[in-house]
């Protein structure tokens, strides 16, 4: 492929990698050289090289060469610069196969802008910013929308000040001027409030309604959705943080029909980074206790009780994260995803799944409960392997049980996997195989990363959807 993308690949037994690279997964990024100084380097080097991005962590990659040096000095202790200035950043793309096809991870060089048609003319240009993490923007006009390369976490100056430079050289690049803005309804996030700031009229929608519709807007052959939108955290229609929703209908008219059972989160944000305090919000929400538990918790439970930085979710990223944690396996993570990681790559034998409570609530929406699985977590005689594999068995089964209930009650629909839990190998193929036995139509994406790189797509499928039906 001359996009010669990052392919994530199985780690050989005997490897000769050191164990510092990924260490814990199973799996290696492995790409081929795709520029002439790679040639070179290999050429000389005679055999394959550990690369890694010329940033920051969660940063955009680094194009000024003074730069480079300034910021990476502490980590690098040389510097091989080319000739030619780099006009503006972009990643590698990552490509990772996922229930039998190969999928994006992130859109970057050679894939990026990628150009898609909608399913609805819009009637004047839009851009949508996307989300607050794996930000990517989309500027759409008639049918045609093209989707930006990565721009990373917009936490840091240098993210923000990138991200402004795509929204402009986007719009440069297809002599296009936007006319309004889509963007997701937290109201904290950064892109947001460039939304707010930027004058023009905006169309605010719901991160998981963005998912959908990202999953939609690629297969427009299908009229009628059950989409299953499982993420760490995304701000809900209710206030609170959704993460493990199924929304029925199409783009403009999603309805929650099946989540699971509510935590509270103790320390709200920092539970994206410390899966230790998933793991608490579960235990102490099922009147639990966890002997193992790496942390003083005296003052955080006393705030938790009081329900003090203690915000209420649904989120399966963050079942993960306690699964990891009560495993064993990551207690604080230091990057995005890594406690999920290792809880997937210690899946090994297939396994049976633990069944979980399924009941509608008050307000009619099916709630799968993971309390069940809580004791099994904990049980340190059994392997972390059986463990790790029974927890994605489980709530694979929990998915199919909920679309089986959903059916029974709402007729046919085609079932939708988006969100960036779904990036789990393992989970999607368990979760595919239950559905096919079950006679569903099964799509995951296969353009856009199902990850939040594809918020921004979905904020304009999703705006496009509802200003046609209100025209």
């Amino acid at each position: 492929d001359p996009m010669r993308p990052i392919v994530l690949v199985p780690m050989r037994a005997n490897t000769e990698l050191a164990p510092s690279v990924a260490p814990g997964l199973g799996e290696i990024g492995a790409f081929l050289p795709y520029s002439p100084q790679h040639h070179l380097l290999l050429s000389d080097a005679g055999g394959p090289l550990v690369a890694t991005s010329a940033n920051l962590s969660g940063e955009p990659v680094l194009t000024n060469n003074a730069e480079v040096e300034a910021r990476l000095a502490q980590v690098a202790d040389a510097f091989l610069h080319h000739d030619r200035p780099i006009a503006r950043p972009a990643d590698d793309p990552v490509i990772r196969l996922i229930a039998g096809d190969t999928r994006p991870l992130r859109l970057g060089r050679g894939s990026a802008p990628l150009e898609l048609t909608l399913p609805v003319p819009l009637p004047s240009p839009m851009i949508g910013v996307g989300g607050h993490m794996k930000n990517t923007v989309a500027l759409a006009w008639g049918n045609r929308v093209v989707i930006s390369p990565h721009v990373g976490d917009l936490d840091s100056p240098r993210a923000l000040s990138v991200f402004e430079q795509v929204i402009t050289d986007l719009q440069a690049l297809y002599d296009v001027q936007a006319e309004r803005v889509a963007c997701d309804a937290h109201p904290g996030y950064a892109s947001t409030r460039w939304a707010r700031r930027s004058g023009l009229p905006v169309t605010s929608v719901l991160h998981h309604h963005a998912h959908a519709s990202a999953l939609a807007g690629e297969h427009i052959d299908v009229k009628r959705w059950l989409i299953f939108t499982w993420d760490g955290v995304g701000y809900g229609a209710d206030g609170t943080l959704w993460g493990g929703e199924a929304l029925l209908g199409r783009p403009g008219a999603w309805q929650r029909v099946a989540s699971f059972r509510p935590f509270h989160l103790p320390g709200g944000e920092k539970a994206g980074r410390e899966p230790w305090r998933s793991a608490l919000a579960l235990l102490w929400e099922a009147g639990m206790e966890w002997p193992g538990c790496p942390e003083d918790t005296t003052v955080l439970r006393a705030a938790w009780h009081k329900r003090l930085n203690a915000p209420p979710s649904s989120a399966v990223g963050r079942l993960f994260d306690a699964a990891a944690a009560l495993t064993g396996l990551n207690h604080r993570s230091s990057f995005e995803g890594q406690g999920p990681m290792l809880l997937e790559a210690a899946c090994t034998q297939p396994t049976e799944a633990l069944p979980l409570p399924l009941d509608r609530d008050t307000k009619g929406i099916w709630r799968s409960d993971w309390s069940p699985l809580l004791p099994h977590l904990l049980a340190t005689t059994r392997p972390t392997s059986e463990r790790a594999r029974v927890f994605h068995a489980s709530l694979a089964q929990a998915l199919a049980d909920q679309a089986g209930k959903v059916r029974g009650h709402e007729g046919e629909f085609a079932v939708g996997l988006c969100g960036g839990v779904f990036q789990n190998a393992v989970l999607s193929a368990e979760a595919q195989a239950r559905l096919s036995r079950m006679g569903f139509d099964i799509r995951l994406a296969c353009s856009v990363p199902v990850n939040d790189a594809a918020i921004s797509f979905g904020q304009i499928v999703e705006a496009g959807w509802t200003a046609s039906r209100n025209r």
